[in-house]
């Protein structure tokens, strides 16, 4: 294929970025300026608030990220849409692997007749499958490839591929089964081929700015919630350390109303409009063996009452599944461990509308996930029309 060609297959000689605010929406332009290291980095360099922000260029001329950019990319993207889920590192390693963070980046594969696009190289087919099949429509494509330029698209874009890599075939995936299919495909996750890519990543991975990862914590050990919880981190974000910011007032009254909640509650000095989660050593909200019944009861009473499901059982799921964290625990997403495509099949296709979950986040609410964790144990008990019981 000639470049003429190429450029035209792809809409190279259409685009142009010189300015960040060419390539992301305000609202993302806003959150990398609250980034205290991009900020620095934007306000060194001459940067104002309320104006452009150039976009670095290599000697060739082209647009590319810094890795303090990058970093700040994947960050954003992780906390709001794949928390606990992806690891940033992982995103930045691909990134500097794929692109050498290159927005306008592009490869043609002639074999395949895929175009891989942007800072992951993430293929248009495969982006196209995400947005289509799997519901990842934060950053809607609208049938026009040359979005995946975008830096905010793109990662977002290759992120849920990973998420979707990380469960491949319903098995939970290693970090290297991942990044070697990343590159390759799933069939060439164990070939030779990607053995040298992986080492390339590794080392990669190793050399990028530190930063705060999140953590897997240990199980919390108190019986108890609130009376235990630790108050909130200086600085931390408030909406991640109270229960009233994560679930609707109507939840929360049923909460108080719940008599061992309410006991609990009370004892530990919770106040109405602002009860805090329990944190662990590592501030990380979970919920007490309280709580956490007094969620499955509700969601069952207002919306399974008639379908058999347990709270016991739930409640055994949630503490295997999460340790009853309300953010999930690797790979797994929220309290019962529902991923977003799940969710968003069980609304869409199931008719299960009790909850609307529009992001990821949606499902660190643990009405929410619980509710769908409720349903697709009443979709798995009449699998097939083929009544189960509930153990």
């Amino acid at each position: 294929m000639t470049w003429e060609a190429f450029s035209a297959f792809t809409g190279m000689a259409t685009i142009s970025f010189k300015y960040w605010n060419d390539c992301v929406d305000p609202q993302d332009l806003e959150a990398m300026w609250k980034d205290p290291d991009v900020r620095a980095e934007w306000l060194n360099v001459g940067e104002t608030m309320g104006s452009k922000v150039h976009l670095s260029r290599d000697p060739d001329g082209q647009p590319y990220l810094t890795q303090t950019e990058m970093k700040a990319v994947a960050g954003i993207i992780v906390r709001r849409h794949f928390v606990s889920q992806i690891d940033s590192d992982m995103l930045c390693a691909i990134a500097e692997l794929e692109s050498g963070r290159q927005t306008l980046a592009t490869q043609y594969n002639k074999k395949s007749k895929d175009c891989m696009m942007g800072i992951m190289q993430i293929s248009v087919k495969t982006a196209e499958w995400l947005v289509r099949d799997l519901s990842y429509q934060i950053y809607g494509l609208d049938g026009d490839s040359k979005l995946l330029y975008k830096p905010f698209v793109n990662v977002y874009l290759g992120a849920a591929y990973l998420k979707w890599l990380s469960n491949f075939e319903q098995i939970e995936r290693s970090e290297e089964f991942m990044i070697r299919a990343y590159k390759g495909g799933t069939k060439k996750a164990t070939h030779k081929s990607t053995s040298q890519y992986w080492k390339k990543y590794i080392s990669v991975k190793g050399t990028l700015p530190t930063r705060k990862v999140f953590e897997v914590a240990p199980m919390p050990n108190a019986p108890s919630a609130s009376a235990t919880a630790d108050s909130p981190e200086k600085g931390a974000n408030p909406t991640k350390t109270t229960w009233d910011s994560r679930t609707s007032p109507e939840d929360m009254e049923e909460m108080w109303n719940n008599p061992s909640v309410s006991k609990e509650w009370t004892k530990s000095g919770e106040k109405r409009g602002k009860v805090r989660l329990s944190h662990d050593t590592e501030k990380r909200p979970y919920l007490s063996r309280t709580e956490q019944r007094a969620v499955a009861e509700i969601i069952l009473a207002k919306h399974f009452s008639t379908r058999g499901v347990k709270p016991c059982v739930l409640c055994a799921i949630a503490e295997i599944v999460s340790m009853r964290f309300v953010n999930g625990v690797g790979q797994r997403t929220g309290l019962m461990g529902i991923d977003y495509p799940t969710a968003c099949w069980l609304y869409k296709d199931l008719g299960y509308k009790g909850y609307i979950v529009k992001s990821v986040e949606d499902l660190t609410n643990p009405f929410v996930s619980m509710y769908f964790g409720a349903a697709y144990m009443a979709w798995l008990s009449e699998y097939e029309g083929r009544c189960t019981s509930h153990i």
